[in-house]
């Protein structure tokens, strides 16, 4: 299959439609959009000039459609588990949105269809295709940084103005920290592996409308021995950012997903000294790079290749920002369990 003869579904018109230029952009052909916001749907499609019996309200009519055969899904967080399902039931592939899922039993229903089924299973996880988080790993993997010992991560957004009544935001089973925090939490887990330990702090100062804190800070430990750490504010007044900043043994890199260039520290050769200015290395300004996202999915399937950020992937971020949450109230660590 090659990524012309892709036929993508894509539903929720929110963040779904920043997939569906990416998909495009790739060479993807749309066989359908779905929204149950009709007017979003219908701005979505006059802008991407999507033709108007490829509309529709109930996602059940798109995945009925036999020429798509490959779904994006960008509903509600709650609604991953229902979906993800049937479209792989229903012989799709899939990429769906971080978060995974919810809850424990929503996310095992995940695996256990993608396990079942032969088609490719992909979790949107995008900070791994941000640039400046790109040429941080090119960087660390490189070694010139050394051995990394210490990293930490931020999600801080302030979400007063997108909690409206009724928004699926509000739901106090989507936690700030699992719904969005999942960002900061899955990137720390893409350089550090995976934490065996958490122990977490939480607030509830900003928010009124939630039950949930609305600021955490979280401390990892990982089996080498390595440090993380992780803050989610979804109340902060400030603008958006996942400052990063990654310690090595040789250097230092602070980076973020607004900036234009990230910062690198590094030693002066063979001395042991620590340029007095960093290095300022020029990186694309794209927090939320679909195009780069769907390539990577589409290379899976049109190769047949093993999919790196599965259910599995998806479900430990997960699992580990389960563990700040229940750390948070019980005021004890906690260790993540990973057995999916």
């Amino acid at each position: 299959m090659k990524t012309e003869n892709i036929v993508l579904g894509v539903i929720g018109m929110g963040m779904g439609k920043l997939h569906l230029k990416g998909a495009i952009a790739c060479g993807a052909k749309v066989g359908g959009i779905c929204d149950t916001n009709r007017e979003s749907m219908e701005n979505a499609a006059r802008e991407l000039k999507i033709e108007g019996d490829k509309l529709f309200e109930d996602y059940n009519d798109l995945l009925a459609v036999k020429e798509i055969n490959t779904v994006i899904i960008a509903s509600p967080d709650q609604l991953h588990r229902e979906m993800a399902v049937k479209a792989l039931e229903m012989g799709k592939h899939v990429m769906c949105e971080k978060p995974l899922a919810l809850n424990r039993a929503d996310i095992d229903a995940i695996i256990s269809a993608a396990n079942k089924s032969d088609k490719k299973f992909m979790v949107g996880q995008i900070c791994r295709f941000t640039p400046g988080f790109l040429k941080a790993k090119e960087i660390v993997d490189s070694g010139a940084i050394g051995e990394v010992y210490f990293m930490e991560s931020e999600y801080a957004h302030d979400y007063v103005n997108i909690l409206k009544p009724g928004n699926w935001r509000c739901d106090n089973e989507r936690n700030g920290v699992v719904g969005g925090g999942c960002h900061a939490v899955d990137l720390v887990r893409w350089f550090m592996g995976d934490p065996c330990e958490v122990f977490s702090y939480g607030t509830h100062k900003v928010l009124p409308t939630v039950t949930y804190d609305d600021a955490n800070i979280a401390i990892m430990k990982f089996p080498n021995g390595t440090m993380g750490k992780v803050f989610v504010s979804t109340g902060c007044k400030r603008d958006y950012t996942m400052r990063t900043v990654i310690y090595g043994t040789k250097g230092t890199i602070i980076c973020d997903n607004t900036s234009p260039y990230l910062q690198l520290f590094k030693l002066e050769g063979d001395e042991v000294k620590v340029a007095k200015y960093p290095e300022q290395v020029r990186v694309n300004i794209n927090n939320h790079n679909a195009q780069g996202e769907f390539e990577v999915f589409a290379k899976h399937i049109t190769e047949d290749t093993p999919v790196k950020m599965n259910g599995i992937e998806g479900a430990k971020t997960v699992e580990v920002c389960f563990a700040i949450v229940e750390s948070a109230k019980s005021g004890k660590p906690v260790a993540p369990i990973y057995s999916f």
